[in-house]
């Protein structure tokens, strides 16, 4: 199988020995470099081009999100997944605005955060439910619902699709509500992201929480 190859970022060398430790008993993932800032990082994904860069957030001279905003901008190839202890809106939403593909706290276990890693590779990183609701709530609130008329209509299956992917659903949790296979799924999410023009799960959530297409109660 094809290695991952991953850039850890985090000011805390613990930390880091930690994420590598158990980074590496995966056969599919290789971490090729750390990094101690967020200007470490993107002088590091410009000179190796990692496939996954995992990102604190709180870090001295440049934080995860401007540096996460930066490397989303000038290598968009380049996934991004938040690994971080901060949990509130005001880290959690900015970092996914920025371009993360997911956001993972540093008390997940091990398996969690390796099957994170691999969806962002996969560009299909899920988001818990609390989370999904914070960027949703975020997103509506802070823009004008003016983009709906302009966005390319979906079918009634993939509409249905958004809203589960609104609930913070997995691919599989997605497929036995629905009724279909995770085959299915991915591929009426694929269709969503060509339509509108998004890379990932995260930027479909922006998009319908700016043209009002998602909502929570």
């Amino acid at each position: 199988m094809a290695e991952i190859r991953v850039l850890l970022t985090d000011d805390d060398p613990l930390v880091r020995i930690a994420l590598k430790h158990f980074l590496s008993r995966d056969p599919g993932i290789e971490v090729i470099a750390e990094a101690e800032s967020g200007f470490e990082a993107i002088e590091t994904v410009e000179r190796l081009q990692p496939d996954v860069v995992l990102m604190d957030v709180q870090m001295p001279g440049m934080n995860g999100i401007e540096a996460t905003t930066e490397i989303s901008a000038r290598w968009p190839e380049v996934r991004v997944l938040a690994v971080t202890t901060l949990d509130s809106s005001d880290t959690v939403l900015p970092m996914l605005s920025a371009g993360a593909a997911g956001y993972m706290l540093k008390d997940s276990s091990a398996e969690e955060i390796v099957s994170a890693l691999h969806q962002a590779y996969q560009g299909s990183s899920s988001l818990s439910p609390r989370i999904a609701s914070m960027l949703v709530k975020h997103v509506r609130d802070t823009k004008p619902a003016e983009l709906g008329s302009e966005l390319e209509a979906l079918t009634e299956r993939e509409s249905e699709v958004l809203q589960s992917l609104s609930q913070g659903m997995s691919n599989a949790e997605m497929a036995q509500a629905l009724h279909v296979s995770e085959g299915t799924v991915k591929a009426h999410l694929g269709r969503i992201m060509s339509k509108w023009q998004v890379r990932d799960r995260v930027q479909i959530l922006v998009t319908a929480a700016r043209a009002g297409l998602v909502d929570f109660t």
